[in-house]
């Protein structure tokens, strides 16, 4: 089955501490049904001190359950967003507009 959220897309939370904010999405792992924020979703990681990296309590962003997130649309709305066939090629379309993403 096609993504119907993909890396790049903006979007908004539906659900949960961060409700109604918006965001891009960096990362999607589609077995899981889960999608990474940037900047949404933060929680507090204590990593010890490598050669690599100084340690200390680091902000990650976490997963978020594709679910509670939806599509912005060109008008700034949250939208739903379907598939159809444009000539030979399947497109994602956003349902409040019609217009193709």
């Amino acid at each position: 089955m096609a993504a119907k959220l993909k890396k790049g897309d903006t979007v908004v939370i539906l659900t949960g501490k961060d409700k109604g904010k918006q965001g891009e999405i960096t990362s999607v792992a589609p077995k899981a049904g889960k999608a990474v924020v940037d900047g949404l979703n933060m929680a507090i990681r204590h990593t010890k001190q490598s050669a690599a990296s100084q340690g200390g309590r680091i902000a990650k962003a976490m997963p978020i359950d594709l679910s509670n997130l939806a599509l912005l649309d060109a008008n700034g709305k949250a939208t739903r967003v379907g598939f159809r066939m444009e000539g030979d090629k399947k497109v994602r379309y956003a349902k409040t507009t019609g217009e193709a993403i």
